[in-house]
């Protein structure tokens, strides 16, 4: 009986040679080790291998994804730092354009309302405003060709060029014919456009345009209408000049590769150019259309240049009694009748009063053929490119009177006060061209319409940005009456600007 139980017990308690071979196998297959016992189970090597490329694989993934939203945030701080850069580079426009207006109020304010601003006067060229900086991008109007050249900087004047709502016919045609990209039907479109009364010449052509249009038989409000016209192709408005900043760019195709740049219509057109036809207190100017003895052409001269003066004046005009040198009849015509003259332009009257160039400057600006508020379409002879001086009455059959102009005003800076040194500068051997001249009012010394073509770059030369503004100050004080975006044609401050900004860049 001992016996028996004693040989259950020890059946009981003996341990199972299997069951410890079975889990030491399960321990191998899991590649765990018994840290309890102090000792690591081994594993296979093939086990080992796949292991690392499995873990191989998990750190290229994660290094992967880190790479991934690195680049991600690098791209999104660039793309942050462009939009700052832009609205820096719009920030300095509109700081730009402040800067205008107060130049021109500063120049109102000390009554040269008129007078073209002096360059010497205020800062064009990489102005700064905060970390961003702007330039006024203008033209050097005394150059007789443009080529590939520097820019100028500074102001423009609207009234250095031809205005589509006033210019004759003749001054139409003589800009376009000197234009070699210029197509010759573009003026009798433009003529029928501005026409109030008529019918529409062109009607045809616009009402078959893919989207028809009327003819407008209205005045132009602004020079980017002449692309509904008839012949106004780009190749016509724009030329060579792309981004229209005056100069040749390398990006830009120079067709006849003589280095210099044919610019189109648009560089030589206005619709802003308009004088008023007051004094700055608001009181009219002397009328030349009826000149007689007793009207207000006496007083003006006599204010200006003294009675005795006043009278040698009247005197050669014919307007008073006695001997003088081109009396043409006493202050009374035949029957008692008073004399009375008219005169078709400014010019007209200062070449037969015999008057001196200083003289005529001191009433020039009081002198008026215009019944209007506004005397529009004068072209200041001041400003005025080769390219408009060669297009007016009398100078457009002999091109090389056009750079006399220009090389007299070069030379003779302090003789510039009223369109008199025109007659200086041509001569009376060329009385012919003077005669045609003066037919009409079309020139003058002052200017009223301040364009400010403005660009900018923000911090670190990036966020570039182009808006033109035109100023008048024809009421008395500036406002804007024109705001065009012109970044979209691509960058136009030259190839040194961009030089100079990857050199700074370089030595930071």
């Amino acid at each position: 009986m001992k016996s028996s139980n004693l040989q259950q017990s020890s059946t009981r308690e003996a341990p199972n040679p299997r069951f410890g071979a079975y889990c030491l196998d399960l321990l191998s297959s899991l590649n765990v080790g018994c840290w309890s016992l102090g000792r690591r189970v081994p594993s296979r090597p093939q086990e080992r291998g796949s292991t690392f490329v499995i873990v191989l694989w998990i750190a290229f993934g994660l290094v992967s994804m880190a790479l991934y939203f690195a680049h991600s945030m690098s791209l999104e701080l660039r793309a942050s730092d462009n939009r700052v850069s832009g609205l820096s580079a719009e920030q300095a426009i509109a700081g730009a354009a402040r800067y205008v207006n107060y130049l021109l109020a500063t120049q109102i304010a000390n009554g040269s309302n008129g007078a073209f601003p002096d360059p010497a006067g205020y800062l064009a060229e990489a102005v700064p405003v905060g970390d961003a900086h702007f330039w006024l991008i203008s033209r050097d109007t005394n150059l007789t060709t443009s080529g590939a050249g520097l820019l100028t900087f500074g102001l423009a004047d609207e009234s250095s060029r031809i205005n589509l709502n006033s210019a004759s016919s003749n001054l139409l045609a003589g800009l376009l014919l000197s234009l070699p990209r210029a197509n010759p039907e573009l003026t009798s479109a433009i003529l029928d456009w501005r026409d109030t009364n008529a019918t529409g010449a062109f009607q045809t052509y616009y009402a078959t345009r893919p989207q028809p249009y009327q003819c407008k038989n209205a005045p132009f409000e602004s020079v980017d209408e002449l692309r509904l016209l008839y012949g106004a192709d780009m190749d016509t408005l724009v030329g060579e000049d792309l981004n229209r900043n005056g100069i040749l760019d390398p990006n830009e195709n120079d067709e006849n590769h003589n280095g210099t740049l044919e610019a189109g219509v648009l560089e030589y057109v206005t619709v802003y150019s308009r004088e008023p036809n007051t004094y700055s207190n608001g009181t009219a100017r002397v009328s030349l259309r009826v000149v007689s003895s007793t009207g207000t052409l006496p007083a003006l001269l006599q204010d200006a240049l003294g009675s005795a003066r006043a009278n040698a004046i009247l005197g050669n005009l014919g307007l008073l009694s006695g001997p003088t040198p081109r009396q043409r009849g006493g202050p009374t015509g035949p029957g008692g009748a008073t004399v009375i003259l008219s005169f078709p332009s400014p010019l007209a009257f200062y070449r037969a009063s015999r008057m001196s160039s200083d003289e005529f400057a001191k009433v020039a600006n009081a002198l008026t053929v215009t019944n209007g508020a506004y005397i529009s379409g004068r072209i200041n002879v001041n400003t005025a490119s080769p390219t408009v001086l060669a297009s007016l009455p009398g100078l457009s059959s002999d091109p090389g009177l056009a750079q006399t102009l220009i090389q007299y005003r070069q030379t003779n800076p302090d003789k510039l006060g009223s369109i008199a040194w025109v007659v200086d500068a041509v001569g009376q051997s060329n009385s012919s061209a003077l005669d045609a001249l003066q037919t009409t009012d079309c020139l003058t010394t002052q200017t009223f319409q301040i364009s400010a073509d403005i660009a900018a770059l923000g911090p670190n030369g990036r966020g570039y940005r182009r808006i033109r503004f035109v100023f008048d100050t024809s009421e008395g004080s500036p406002k804007i009456i024109y705001r065009q975006d012109l970044t979209h044609l691509g960058w136009a401050l030259g190839k040194e600007v961009r030089t100079t900004w990857l050199l700074a860049k370089a030595t930071r």
